[in-house]
Parts: structure tokens; sequence; C-alpha cells
């Protein structure tokens, strides 16, 4: 099983980044909270990142962090297209 994380916004725009999850080369990422078997919930703090508390558990577990300017390019692109 491939364990995959990376920091990428949800919609086209540039937004707050999110966690996001595969666990499959020709899996699309989908958010952490697609994959209750792996998330855990969040910290209740003002503006913290959506996702974090997965990401240090997953860390932790070894999974690993791909580059978020490599796939939200591709995650643009997508969007692009579909519209």
């Amino acid at each position: 099983m491939l364990k995959q994380m990376c920091w990428l916004s949800l919609g086209a725009t540039n937004e707050e980044k999110v966690l996001h999850l595969r666990t499959h080369p020709n899996q699309p990422w989908q958010p952490y909270t697609a994959f209750p078997e792996y998330a855990i919930p969040d910290y209740q703090l003002p503006g913290g990142s959506k996702g974090w508390a997965t990401y240090q558990k997953l860390r932790y577990e070894g999974w690993s962090l791909a580059p978020s300017h490599q796939w939200q390019q591709s995650s643009v692109e997508r969007s692009r297209k579909s519209a």
C-alpha cells in the first residue's frame, strides 16, 4: 500500500491547504476526512491547519509527504478541464 500525504487546496484557488491522502498510485488525492480509518480529530486551535493532527500521526506511522507544488498544479489543470 502506498502511504502518501500532501497539503493541497480544496478548490482551484490557492486557499488554505488541507491534508490530502492516497493509498494507491493511480488513486486521486482525497481530503484526509475521506479516510476515517486514518484520520483523527483536528486540534481545536484558532487558525490551526486542517489535518495537522492526522499528519503527525501518519508521519509517525511511516507515511511520506509528497511535494504540494507538483500536485497542486495537476489539480488546478483537472479543475479547468472539467469546467
